[in-house]
């Protein structure tokens, strides 16, 4: 059988010219391939650069509604900040301008961009800061000072503790989210806005984060009220003079009990373990008398010891946390609360709390045989103004000031017995611990302690200087603190009994002041300046500091100065901290700094 290719069904080409023809349809089908991916490309090339542009525009046009709506914000919030705005007012209108301002920043376009190198972080900042505006204005501000003006039986902490509950994981996320960002390249101008923002929201965050267990949000907590009396100075503030139990319940606060000094067994010690170091420092007084358990600069230690006080002599209560408050911060809350009328007639006003509580009382009730007026006195007046602080009678913006200044001054301190809680607490000013590095602040502590038995101290004067220099690989702080008795001894013959020294009467007064370095120094030289001064110790640590601890014996119109020079090996040092004993003549704190780069110069002052 013969096979020819006509036979194979495929077509062949029959002639040159037909073979030739085929040839250039191939070469032109070839040759216009490219220029169709090409034409593809350049079209995909184009909507993709169009779709850049439209981004880009728009992006601008989010970024300036972002600009125009967080400038309104912040004039807003400086005009509340310089007094010219109630805050209540400013609400509503901070409100829609940070509503804007988030939701202009939380674009699906603006979220995408914040991936672009260099660009992103700035977007990003910008988006969490009015994110968190947003969340402070609408979802917290506005409905808590609803809560103020409404008129209902519950008290305002219950009706604003659920605001608290549901606020504190999206603050938690903003303040994570504004740190995170704070590390990376911010222009100047994001950088000043987040870090002001963030600021807020990292102090925020540890607050809420406890509070609803504080309040009572999951079942009763009972807390102790300490008042210091900083007419007798004792290290964290004053005498502990009085205590009081409050019972927290589903945000409702109630006074359960009430005691004072004279109710327990002073002279028996209770059953706290303390490190030797702080017995060194304080004797045993520290454990045996109550109104000196606040010698030791660390709340968290005064805290073990009243409970056990109260606990041992008043009542076998589950005590859940401990709060200090003295007359310095109740004045402060007096300009938020306005004056309060006590039983005995008194007016209690921000003016006249401390002179009235401090002073006058003892004027009144100045002997061994009338003291226990003083006494009753102090607990009306705790009484009256625990409830009306609790009934949330008060102006919210002038308290949240008042609160904030007293921490910062030392006369607000709180401790949970919670470890869950006492962790978010301890890194705060308000658990009165002492850092234990020099890493974000040289902390410096310098601490006032009356032992004549005396409340002299409404008369003290006192200055604290602290001086860095840096030389030969060695970093040294030089701590100075002066006392001065601004009283005269004619003045002093007509101060009553209970006022008076009980060891010297009113011809001396005797000041332990306790000098605490940075971490990781150790004293290099002490010196004492004035008539009856000398060194007690300077080779004991404690708290992880060196210390070094003097006595200062003082009459009428005299005063003292006590030095420590403290150094160590140069290194990371934050800038210069200073904490000292809250006095109710505001301690004058200075400090500067020599050929260092970290510890920066101040001056400010302390109470």
């Amino acid at each position: 059988m013969s096979f020819s290719p006509a036979d194979s069904g495929a077509p062949v080409p029959q002639t040159r010219r037909e073979r030739r023809a085929a040839q250039d349809e191939s070469s032109k089908k070839e040759a216009s391939a490219p220029r169709k991916r090409r034409r593809v490309i350049g079209i995909v090339i184009a909507a993709v650069l169009a779709i850049a542009v439209l981004a880009v525009c728009w992006l601008v046009f989010r970024a300036l509604t972002v600009k125009s709506e967080l400038e309104a914000s912040q004039r807003i919030v400086a005009e509340v900040q310089n007094g010219d705005a109630e805050i209540a007012a400013a609400l509503p209108e901070l409100g829609e301008h940070a509503s804007a301002a988030a939701g202009a920043a939380g674009d699906p376009v603006w979220r995408l961009a914040e991936v672009i190198p260099g660009a992103g972080d700035n977007l990003r900042g910008v988006r969490l800061a009015a994110e968190s505006l947003d969340l402070l204005a609408n979802d917290l501000g506005q409905p808590l000072f609803a809560a103020f003006e409404g008129d209902s039986d519950r008290g305002l902490i219950a009706i604003a503790l659920p605001l608290f509950e549901s606020a504190a994981p999206d603050v938690t996320r903003l303040a994570d989210g504004l740190d995170e960002v704070r590390e990376g390249a911010l222009l100047d101008p994001v950088r000043a806005g987040v870090d002001q923002v963030g600021d807020v929201m990292s102090a925020m965050a540890p607050t809420l984060s406890m509070l609803p267990d504080v309040l009572g949000a999951n079942g009763e907590r009972h807390h102790l009220l300490v008042f210091q009396n900083n007419a007798e100075s004792v290290g964290l503030g004053g005498s502990a003079a009085s205590q009081t139990l409050i019972r927290a319940d589903g945000g409702e606060l109630e006074m359960v009990h009430q005691a004072n000094s004279d109710q327990y067994k002073n002279g028996t010690a209770v059953d706290v373990e303390v490190p030797e170091s702080a017995t060194d420092l304080y004797t045993r007084y520290l454990v045996d008398h109550i109104n000196t358990s606040a010698s030791r600069p660390d709340f968290p230690t005064m805290a073990e010891i009243v409970t056990a006080w109260w606990q041992r002599d008043i009542r076998d209560d589950q005590i859940d946390g401990v709060l200090s408050a003295d007359p310095l911060a109740l004045a402060r809350m007096l300009s938020a609360t306005g004056p309060i009328e006590l039983s005995t007639g008194d007016v209690l006003t921000e003016d006249n709390a401390v002179d009235l509580l401090l002073r006058e009382a003892y004027e009144r009730w100045g002997t061994q045989e009338t003291k226990f007026g003083a006494d009753a006195f102090f607990a009306s007046v705790a009484e009256q103004v625990f409830s009306k602080i609790a009934s949330g009678d008060f102006d919210a913006q002038k308290m949240i000031v008042a609160l904030g200044e007293s921490i910062e001054t030392g006369s607000l301190l709180f401790y949970s017995a919670d470890d869950e809680v006492q962790q978010i607490v301890e890194p705060l000013k308000v658990s009165g611990i002492l850092p234990a590095t020099n890493d974000e602040q040289t902390t410096v502590g310098v601490y006032f302690r009356d032992e004549s038995g005396s409340k002299i101290d409404y008369y003290m004067d006192s200055a604290v200087a602290v001086a860095a220099s840096c030389a030969d690989g060695r970093r040294s702080f030089d701590v100075s603190a002066e006392l001065h008795l601004d009283i005269s001894p004619e003045e002093a013959a007509q101060l009553p009994p209970y006022v008076r020294s009980q060891n010297w009467g009113i011809e001396k007064f005797r000041t332990q002041v306790d000098v605490y370095g940075p971490p990781g120094t150790s004293v290099e030289s002490t010196a004492v300046d004035g008539g009856q001064v000398e060194l007690r110790s300077d080779n004991v640590d404690d708290l992880g500091r060196p210390v070094a601890s003097f006595w200062t014996y003082l009459s009428p119109g005299e005063s003292a100065e006590v030095t420590a020079t403290f150094s160590g090996d140069d290194g990371d040092y934050g800038a210069l901290d200073v904490r000292t004993t809250p006095m109710i003549q505001s301690t004058d704190v200075t400090t500067e700094s020599a050929g260092c780069a970290a510890p920066s110069s101040e001056s400010s002052a302390t109470s």
